[in-house]
């Protein structure tokens, strides 16, 4: 059986998915076969996989550290939150249909099949399996037909390894805590823990680590300072986002504003922008107008027409116009690209069950939705300057129109995509990523008027990862952890 080490947490956002990162980068280095694993996962910032399917962004950055291409069996399961009618299910990178959250608890234990062949898939060419849990085994409301937690450890007799976060406070509870309330057959699987995000003097917390030890009898695996470069990675839902950007404090800089939304998806088209000193994103949060801008940065929905309705009821479609009206520029990425045009058509009702909605009008173009999902990698140029890109598509729907007749760009298989407006300022695209090249993010400042810089950005996410794994090299008992891996529970 592959060598196997599952990373559970006191609860979500305490680092599990950067660990897990690091130590893909930091094994992989080491000349190991690593891969990632990570059963279920709920978050609307996907990535497009090799094989044709779609998983948590997450688990496309920890392939990337282990050197690898992502796969639909790198997450199986992923939940993606709509809108009134649930959660969309994708199943080894296919959506199956959705649930809202009684109906999926129900679902749970048929998806153990699935989740238990993609690991065993995975595992074929695998000398090490890291595992990254979900939300946290303390939830023992949900513990039956659990998938994502000790669910998956019991079926496949994996070691854990529980993470806390001391930065959040009260981390002995919290481990000690979630040792209380689990059932003993799920304890015994969990071998020790580690401490992240500590500030200051770790051997301040020597009596901390002791107290959790004598409380839980698992043993302690080290503690890892806080990371600061962490920021510079896409992150893995949006808890922590309004925590990643700009607050709007002016300046030299030109300001992208972004409207922020329910369903905001794919938000880390965002990140690589936050990284040039030419401009400052503002993200605008509900209940306050929408700030002076040099663009308006409309980005992905998970549920367009319903993102609509919130965007309105803010009277941020308002502000949005007034910027248009002004020659203020506004671009839209996928769900945002949808929102710019004429109507939005939902036949079918599968984001909600609102039938048609007018959308902002900025553009001439109308969306349907449909069926069909777009999953695809691209690349192509933009128009006019033939400016090149790569990037992908992850969408429903339609859109036709005029202004389709000017678009944002024509991809490598010679088909044109996206809308500009007749005078430039406004523009729409499907392509997600497009600010990861460099040469597309440095058309956009040109277009904005923003200083340049020399960020060469994917080059980066790679020194971080790279420091990642010397960080976590030397706090954590990496040698501990991989002996670990080797025992079969």
């Amino acid at each position: 059986m592959v060598n196997r080490l599952m990373f559970q947490g006191t609860g979500s956002d305490v680092g599990k998915s950067l660990i897990v990162a690091g130590l893909c980068r930091l094994f992989a280095r080491r000349g190991l076969r690593v891969r990632p694993f990570k059963p279920q996962n709920m978050s609307n910032n996907a990535a497009v996989t090799y094989d044709g399917g779609e998983i948590g962004r997450a688990q496309a950055l920890q392939a990337r550290a282990a050197g690898v291409p992502p796969s639909v069996h790198m997450n199986p399961v992923l939940l993606k939150p709509q809108s009134e009618i649930g959660s969309q299910v994708v199943v080894q990178g296919r959506v199956i249909g959705n649930a809202r959250a009684r109906d999926y608890q129900a679902m749970k234990p048929d998806l153990m099949p699935a989740v238990l062949d993609s690991f065993a898939r995975l595992s074929e060419d695998a000398d090490l399996v890291l595992v990254e849990g979900a939300g946290s085994p303390a939830e023992v409301n949900l513990r039956a037909g659990d998938i994502a937690n000790m669910g998956f450890a019991r079926a496949t007799g994996t070691p854990v390894v529980l993470i806390g976060d001391i930065d959040r406070g009260g981390v002995i509870a919290s481990i000690v805590g979630t040792k209380a309330v689990m059932a003993e057959d799920d304890a015994a699987l969990v071998a020790g823990y580690l401490v992240n995000r500590f500030r200051g003097d770790i051997s301040l917390f020597d009596d901390g680590l002791a107290e959790i030890t004598r409380h839980t009898g698992w043993r302690p695996f080290g503690v890892v300072p806080h990371f600061p470069d962490a920021a510079r990675l896409p992150a893995e839902d949006g808890l922590g986002l309004r925590n990643r950007y700009d607050t709007g404090v002016g300046g030299a800089r030109k300001r992208i504003v972004v409207p922020v939304l329910p369903r905001l998806a794919n938000f880390d088209d965002l990140d690589p922008l936050r990284q040039e000193g030419g401009v400052e994103v503002i993200l605008a949060e509900a209940g306050r107008s929408l700030p002076l801008a040099d663009l308006v940065l409309l980005p992905g929905s998970k549920a367009t027409i319903p993102d609509l309705v919130a965007l309105k009821a803010e009277g941020w479609d308002i502000d949005i116009r007034a910027h248009a009206r002004r020659g203020g520029k506004v671009l839209g990425l996928c769900g945002g690209y949808q929102m710019l045009g004429r109507t939005l058509r939902d036949p079918g009702r599968i984001e909600s069950d609102i039938e048609a909605m007018d959308g902002l009008g900025l553009l001439d173009v109308e969306t349907t939705m449909t069926g069909d999902k777009h999953l695809q990698p691209v690349s192509g140029v933009s128009l006019p300057d033939g400016t090149p890109f790569s990037g992908y598509e992850m969408h429903v729907g339609a859109t036709v129109g005029p202004d389709r007749g000017k678009p944002f760009a024509r991809l490598s298989n010679g088909s044109d995509e996206g809308a500009t407006s007749p005078d430039g300022t406004i523009a729409g695209s499907y392509c997600h990523g497009l600010f990861a090249d460099d040469r597309q993010r440095t058309r956009l400042l040109t277009w904005i008027g923003a200083d340049t810089s020399a960020l060469v950005y994917e080059a980066e996410i790679d020194r971080v990862l790279d420091d990642l794994a010397d960080h976590l090299a030397a706090h954590l008992d990496v040698d501990g952890l991989l002996k670990l891996s080797r025992r079969q529970g």
